[in-house]
């Protein structure tokens, strides 16, 4: 079976099975899979802290979840799709204000201290609930953690918090790092959130700026029949391009988040001992917004945001950017998510003359020049589609008189220009649907984030009526009424615009067709990867 015979619909939903014809029957038996060998993969990025339990962001979970592990994983085939890892069972209150964890027994730190409820309890408490991107928002109301005995956690909400959601978002928000690593010191600048202490299948071992990073087996791992790897190298190829190209060399034998750029899959299909795989990235569905800086007074304007809505082509988007493998957004949950999806919301329809007659009646006159007004565009650097986008963007909004001029910056400098510094105007953004409202997709419009907190909003948006529904449905334990609110949820950013949802799409791996036991859960590529291996 070849790419051409598989349909982009069906990529998209992510139900194509391996590409290559072997590929189903290396998956059969991962439990007879070899040990041993190195797996060198692509790396896009290097982010400037590698600890998952602070920046919940899928290139950090890349590297750090080998390493460092949540309490539940996702799942194909788990109970409510999760598969057990530091906690061995989850129950919730009837009342919405606690959930107990039972942990796993016999776990220990690389450092080879023992694994315990303090560790769990002083990484909500300290770090998942007033540091973490998605976890301030997940765990809003913790105000305490019990630890009765070394095996068992209860969380204590001050307020109703639905079980649902948290249950949605183990995998995601509750990386656990040592209490014995963090405590006492200032927790963001501690040199272990780039020296990853963990329990993982690896153990991180090596870093060099611009080159790799080394992961190494984990003898002591609590599951005694992995990781079946030695190693896992992360090959630092900053430009795409290069990873189909190393790949086909042997130089490495994995590239996941459509690091080979989708125009090249028809080709490198076809090529001999390599393999396409859409599978293993169900929970991560992402979504393409234009991030807006609020603060400049031109965008604090409805009307410019929705001429800025009408200028962008999203067919265009979807057919010549993403080659057809993506679907148009009509708002801030993706349809694969059809329990708060709701389509009925404001359609902003691809009409330039429309969009500059909003324009001339606000009162936003072309100049001799024909440019309106001038802002600064960046598109986000992770991927090739974002970067493409951010050049369709400046033609785009040039048909309606607005001067963008594109600045690009590696992912560090990006993060800190948009989210720290507020040194935008508009920025392409792919921010990561995971299952839930909840989890990354509320904080990129709820008010009172902090400076410097990545993927959130940083764009100085305001909307009381909004926060309002956010807040609600964080405390509405109802799993009818909670999915009614983000329902009124998604039709009240629709209308606003604090940003703009363009599309939405899945990735593709690309492997060595001796890499085995690939794509076997919904978030594999940031999954801790125990049982991949390689076929001697």
């Amino acid at each position: 079976m070849t790419i051409p015979e598989i349909s982009r619909r069906t990529l998209m939903k992510g139900t194509a099975l391996l590409l290559a014809s072997t590929a189903l029957a290396r998956q059969a038996f991962a439990q007879d899979a070899p040990k041993g060998g190195r797996l060198v993969v692509a790396a896009d990025s290097e982010p400037k802290n590698l600890n998952p339990a602070i920046v919940a962001s899928n290139g950090v979970f890349f590297i750090a979840s080998k390493v460092i592990e949540p309490l539940a994983e996702a799942s194909f085939d788990g109970k409510d799709g999760l598969a057990p890892r530091l906690a061995t069972s989850w129950e919730g209150s009837p009342d919405g204000l606690s959930v107990t964890f039972k942990l796993r027994d016999g776990v220990t730190w690389h450092d080879g201290k023992p694994f315990t409820s303090v560790d769990v309890a002083f990484s909500a408490l300290n770090i998942w609930k007033p540091l973490q991107n998605l976890g301030r928002l997940v765990f809003a109301n913790l105000e305490a953690v019990d630890t009765p005995d070394d095996y068992t956690a209860i969380f204590r909400f001050s307020k109703p918090t639905p079980f649902q959601l948290i249950r949605n978002a183990l995998s995601v928000v509750t990386s656990v790092v040592a209490k014995h690593i963090f405590e006492g010191s200032d927790i963001a600048t501690n040199p272990a959130n780039n020296k990853l202490v963990g329990t993982g299948p690896f153990t991180f071992a090596e870093y060099k700026p611009g080159e790799y990073y080394r992961l190494a087996r984990n003898e002591n791992y609590w599951d005694k029949d992995q990781p079946k790897l030695d190693e896992i190298v992360y090959r630092v190829l900053p430009d795409r391009e290069a990873a189909g190209a190393a790949l086909e060399a042997d130089e490495i034998q994995l590239a996941a988040f459509s690091a080979v750029p989708l125009a090249d899959l028809g080709r490198i299909s076809k090529v001999d001992g390599i393999k396409v795989i859409s599978k293993g990235y169900e929970a991560l569905t992402y979504q393409l917004v234009v991030e807006i800086n609020h603060r400049r007074k031109e965008l604090a304007d409805l009307r410019v945001r929705q001429a800025i809505a009408q200028a962008i082509d999203k067919k265009f988007v979807v057919d010549t950017i993403f080659l057809g493998y993506a679907a148009a957004s009509t708002g801030p949950v993706p349809k694969n998510a059809p329990e708060f999806y709701t389509p009925d919301v404001a359609t902003y329809d691809f009409n330039p003359v429309a969009a500059n007659d909003i324009l001339d009646k606000a009162g936003y006159k072309q100049g001799p020049d024909g440019n309106r007004f001038k802002l600064k565009l960046r598109p986000a650097p992770y991927f090739n589609e974002t970067r493409q986008f951010g050049d369709y963007l400046r033609q785009a909004l040039a048909v309606i008189g607005i001067d963008a001029e594109i600045v690009n910056a590696d992912a560090a400098a990006h993060q800190k220009a948009v989210y720290t510094d507020h040194d935008f105007d508009l920025a392409v953004g792919p921010p990561v649907f995971r299952g839930d409202p909840a989890i990354s997709t509320t904080i990129l419009v709820r008010s009172g984030t902090p400076d410097g907190v990545p993927f959130s909003n940083q764009g100085g948006y305001v909307n009381p009526e909004l926060d309002k529904i956010i807040a609600q449905a964080s405390e509405t334990v109802d799993t009818a009424a909670r999915t009614d609110l983000y329902r009124k949820f998604q039709q009240l950013v629709v209308a606003d615009l604090p940003l703009i949802n363009v599309a939405e799409w899945g990735f593709i791996t690309v492997a060595r067709d001796t890499v085995l036991n690939v794509s076997n859960n919904p978030r594999w590529a940031v999954s801790n990867w125990g049982d991949t291996a390689l076929q001697s």
